[in-house]
């Protein structure tokens, strides 16, 4: 992960390019357009990640030098594996299989069976730690 930091004026000046969709100190958020258009170049018309990136009004010194070439490689990976739909959904938090079990909408009984497995998870894992504990004294 990138160390740069935006100050308020950068990110306000970013926030103006119609290719920004939310931008914090940290991390900028592209247009989903913006994402189809800018695979769409490199690929049909082979510009650079840095020119595309330009071309759209984005200031390279300001962003990184390198994250037009991040930002590229990442998307192209998701179209060449979703399409144009999967530039055009966030897809940020949503795991397949990850993530925190959801509660809500369960009945009492799948609750308490869930809190029961939790409970024997935890307790079978407190078990491990007091022998792995009482190993290193030995």
């Amino acid at each position: 992960m990138s160390k740069r930091m935006f100050t308020n004026e950068q990110g306000k000046e970013l926030l103006k390019n119609k290719n920004v969709s939310k931008c914090s100190l940290k991390s900028i958020t592209y247009a989903p357009n913006f994402k189809v258009k800018a695979v769409k170049l490199y690929y049909d018309k082979g510009l650079s990640p840095k020119q595309i990136f330009a071309e759209a009004g984005f200031n390279i010194a300001m962003i990184g030098s390198e994250t037009p070439k991040r930002c590229l490689q990442g998307w192209r990976k998701l179209y060449n594996k979703k399409g144009v739909a999967g530039l055009l959904r966030d897809n940020r938090g949503k795991s397949k299989n990850g993530g925190r079990f959801k509660t809500k909408g369960l009945s009492d009984k799948e609750k308490i069976e869930y809190l029961e497995a939790k409970v024997a998870y935890l307790k079978a894992e407190n078990d491990f730690l007091a022998k792995l504990r009482a190993a290193r004294k030995e």
